[in-house]
């Protein structure tokens, strides 16, 4: 089955590029289930409005001991030509960081996402979803508190293609009450709306080079791979951008993504010997691993129970690469999934009423939060997690394959 009439879809090409090959066929599917969207273009969804006065999602609070600091940091690298503006200046870049706080803060919590951000979003996701209660979403971070003292491993985050960085931000912040300073990144041009500096809006020009100008995917992950390394140099080099950049431990790095943002967490780790571990959570991989693999890094794929990303499975991609690991691996499928599982997604559907998964949501931030969460305890803490040597009867949802 394609996997765009089954899975929910932020945006059409973020369903596309869940395996290559598809983008010819994704045009034309309809997704079915939660977060779905529209072909750009489409005729304006017939699902009823929203119920007047909807208040705000309310993300699940974070289950770690530690208060939550957050800041936003555009970055520009002028050393890189953009490859999907070539005329811009530069390789323009938004990151939010959440990171420990010494302690709970004052004032508002963080914003969500800007208006125009969610706005775009929004108009993919049906009038059952108006921009302006997407965006006042309640996050549970403070701007700009002061850190935890001490130092903390940073663990990097890559949304999937159309969607922008705070659609993972439950898992930003769940890790960042853990003890991790988090950088989610936006990748200019990738997304349906990413605000930057001076009240502009970069929107998705990448969107129509991969479906209608058949460049490959792998443009993609090689570009967020050069994107991490840069940001890594701007949070761990000689002149840090941002202030508290002390409290990041540089010897303990890990990434993880969502769809394409987990493949480019492999291309990143082939390209970055700083990046010690990584996560690829539901994404076809654009870039076989070279002969070495990752140099025995350890790597977690975490994704769907199904027809796609069972050992076999239509995305073959996964078995190519699960051959190709030479460290310390796990592939494990979560029954009742879907693609955006393993984002924000569940969260914001059954909020605003969209078609829900089989599983329940609470559920789906718990297994993607628990199990990310063991990895990097394990591979950047040292922390044993039994939790990832088999089954668990906590979590009679979660298969490990090739075991």
């Amino acid at each position: 089955m394609n996997r765009c009439t089954r899975t929910a879809a932020a945006a059409l090409l973020a369903c596309s590029l869940a395996l290559p090959g598809t983008l010819a066929t994704a045009a034309t599917a309809t997704a079915s289930a939660p977060f779905t969207a529209p072909a750009p273009g489409a005729a304006p969804s017939t699902a009823a409005a929203p119920a007047p006065g909807l208040t705000r999602a309310v993300l699940p609070a974070p289950t770690g001991p530690y208060a939550l600091g957050s800041t936003v940091l555009p970055l520009v690298d002028r050393s890189r030509t953009d490859p999907w503006v070539p005329s811009a200046d530069g390789r323009e870049l938004m990151v939010t960081l959440h990171y420990p706080a010494a302690r709970p803060g004052g004032g508002r919590p963080a914003p969500y996402a800007t208006r125009e951000e969610a706005r775009l979003l929004a108009g993919q996701l049906g009038p059952a979803v108006p921009g302006d209660v997407l965006a006042r979403t309640r996050t549970h971070s403070r701007p700009d508190a002061r850190p935890a003292p001490g130092r903390h491993p940073l663990v990097l985050l890559s949304p999937g293609f159309g969607v922008s960085r705070w659609t993972l931000t439950h898992l930003a912040e769940d890790l960042a009450s853990r003890g991790y300073v988090v950088a989610s990144v936006d990748h200019a041009y990738e997304s349906y709306g990413i605000s930057v500096p001076g009240g502009r809006t970069l929107t998705c020009v990448a969107c129509t080079a991969l479906g209608e100008g058949g460049v490959h995917g792998s443009v993609v992950t090689s570009t967020r791979a050069a994107d991490m390394r840069y940001v890594l140099d701007r949070l761990t080099g000689p002149r840090p951008a941002w202030r508290y950049a002390d409290v990041v431990d540089a010897r303990r790095i890990g990434m993880a993504g969502h769809s394409i943002g987990g493949a480019s967490a492999a291309t990143a780790m082939v390209a970055d010997p700083r990046v010690d571990a990584g996560i690829n959570m539901d994404g076809s991989f654009w870039e076989d691993l070279p002969a070495e693999g990752l140099r025995g890094r350890p790597f977690m794929m975490l994704g769907t129970h199904d027809a796609m990303h069972l050992p076999g499975g239509t995305d073959t991609t996964w078995d190519r690469t699960w051959t190709a690991l030479d460290g310390w691996k796990r592939w494990i499928t979560v029954a009742g999934s879907e693609h955006f599982t393993f984002s924000d997604g569940p969260v914001i559907s059954r909020h605003f009423g969209l078609p829900q998964p089989e599983l329940p949501t609470d559920r789906a931030v718990a297994v993607t939060r628990t199990y990310v969460a063991a990895f990097f305890d394990r591979h950047l803490r040292g922390a044993a997690r039994p939790l990832l040597d088999g089954p668990s009867p906590a979590n009679p949802e979660v298969h490990f394959q090739h075991r």
